[in-house]
């Protein structure tokens, strides 16, 4: 009886532990995670870059050839030798050259020879011309003498002119085979270096309309540029002058800087991916960069330093089972509290900080007019609506053009007094703020998510720009779990 007794103790234990154990699976259930993991907002760097890979080259690279046919008779330098404008870099035999000079000398002494013949010839005519009229003019001879006498001296003209254009040809000639002689000498057309050699003493080379290459000289490599290849979806946020910073595998562990010089618009597509050269003028003082070496560069299209931030991943926070409010447009500040975030990086003189000033309270006086319209009952980006609305895609396409136009007028002031590079970063981080967008972040208040909505701007690989919306330290959901 006994045994009997506490089996069924030890069975209703079991099932009372069962039922235990199925309760609280079900409150645990409905009640969801035991925890949010948290990060708090704080402040530091956002960087925007696009990536991308060239090569480096010399910015003026002359391909040296031979105006004459021949064999060369001596290279007179080698690789990487240093050169001056008009120092013989090789010869050709000019043996032939010489003899054509010789020959064209001599047909242009034979030449002159008949010129004299013929200008002799001439005065002979003229003089017995002369006689003849004489004689005619007493009667003395017919008028068919005289006619002849006239022929022969019009014809002795004829000939001195046709000696005159034949010793002008000859002349040519033999400029032209002195020519032949000077080219002969191969000179360097520019100061650079040697960076291809492809001809030996006793090669024959030929002048055609594709000349060979003889020698590539690099005019200047302190300084250089990279030619980068820029997709389509990111040649818009280029502009001349933005800052870039590159990497080459022979200095794995040393950063280079450039900035962009060019972005051209010979465009190229390869399967179907339309790509844009952007061209990089790279500084390269102790010549420690070479041609032809494989840059891994990215452009900083826009940085943001001691910026409010997020991590990325409580963008991509959404609590399962809980709808988060559509964006509230108009919610969070303007540009009257972006301008100085923009302009803490372009190192502002006073008289361009007096402009910026100025143009901010422009800003803030506006934003107050607004909300004062607002207030009263005046209409918005989302008139037609109720209060707190959310307007449609026409409608917001439309207030952000009229935004953009108003914001173009009142900036022009201090943006006319950027140099070119700050100008091309200002408008670069400017086009980045003007179409910032507003999302909804879970906050964590008490126990409880919340949602608020966010004003966001620049993001990079980890962080996203906070422009409004959130305080410093605020504990935004990054993910469901204890």
């Amino acid at each position: 009886m006994i045994n009997r007794r506490t089996a069924r103790i030890g069975f209703g234990a079991a099932l009372l532990a069962a039922l235990l154990a199925g309760l609280a699976g079900c409150t645990q259930q409905a009640d969801g995670p035991k925890g949010w993991r948290t990060a708090a907002v704080d402040r530091g760097q956002v960087q925007v870059s696009i990536s991308a890979t060239g090569t480096l080259r010399a910015l003026s690279t002359v391909d040296v050839g031979t105006q004459v046919s021949g064999q060369v008779e001596s290279v007179a330098v080698d690789y990487n030798d240093r050169v001056i404008r008009g120092q013989e870099i090789a010869r050709i035999d000019p043996a032939n050259f010489r003899t054509r000079l010789t020959q064209t000398e001599a047909d242009l002494a034979s030449a002159r020879a008949n010129l004299n013949e013929a200008q002799t010839a001439l005065k002979l005519a003229e003089a017995e011309l002369k006689r003849k009229i004489d004689l005619a003019g007493r009667k003395l001879i017919s008028a068919s003498e005289l006619d002849i006498a006239q022929a022969a001296r019009d014809q002795a003209m004829a000939r001195v002119g046709s000696a005159r254009a034949a010793v002008q040809q000859r002349e040519a000639g033999v400029a032209d085979a002195a020519l032949d002689v000077e080219y002969a000498v191969i000179r360097s057309p520019v100061d650079g270096v040697i960076l291809l050699r492809s001809v030996e003493p006793g090669q024959t080379v030929a002048a055609s309309f594709q000349t060979p290459v003889l020698f590539r000289i690099a005019e200047d490599l302190t300084r250089m540029q990279i030619d980068l290849s820029i997709d389509e979806a990111d040649v818009g946020q280029i502009r001349t002058g933005l800052p870039v910073r590159f990497t080459v595998d022979a200095y794995p562990n040393r950063n280079f800087e450039g900035k962009v010089h060019q972005v051209r618009l010979a465009a190229t597509t390869l399967n179907n991916v339309v790509t844009y050269p952007v061209v990089v003028e790279v500084s390269n003082d102790d010549e420690s960069l070479l041609p032809g070496m494989t840059a891994n560069a990215e452009i900083e299209v826009a940085s943001r330093r001691e910026v409010l931030r997020v991590p990325n991943a409580a963008l991509r926070f959404k609590p399962e089972g809980m709808e988060a409010p559509a964006p509230q447009w108009g919610a969070g500040g303007g540009l009257a509290e972006d301008l100085p975030k923009i302009a803490a990086g372009l190192g502002l003189d006073a008289g361009q900080q007096q402009k910026l000033d100025e143009v901010i309270e422009a800003f803030r006086a506006r934003a107050e007019q607004r909300r004062q319209a607002m207030a009263g009952g005046g209409g918005g980006p989302t008139a037609g609506g109720g209060a707190g609305a959310a307007p449609t895609p026409e409608q917001i396409a439309a207030f952000r053009e009229r935004m953009r136009k108003a914001t173009e007028t009142a900036l022009a002031p201090f943006r006319d007094s950027l140099s070119e590079a700050q100008r091309a970063r200002f408008d670069a981080e400017l086009d980045l703020v003007m179409n910032a967008r507003r999302v909804t972040l879970w906050v964590l208040e008490g126990k409880q998510p919340q949602a608020v909505t966010v004003r966001v701007g620049v993001s990079d690989s980890g962080h996203t720009e906070v422009l409004s919306g959130l305080d410093e330290g605020a504990q935004v959901i990054v993910g469901a779990g204890s």
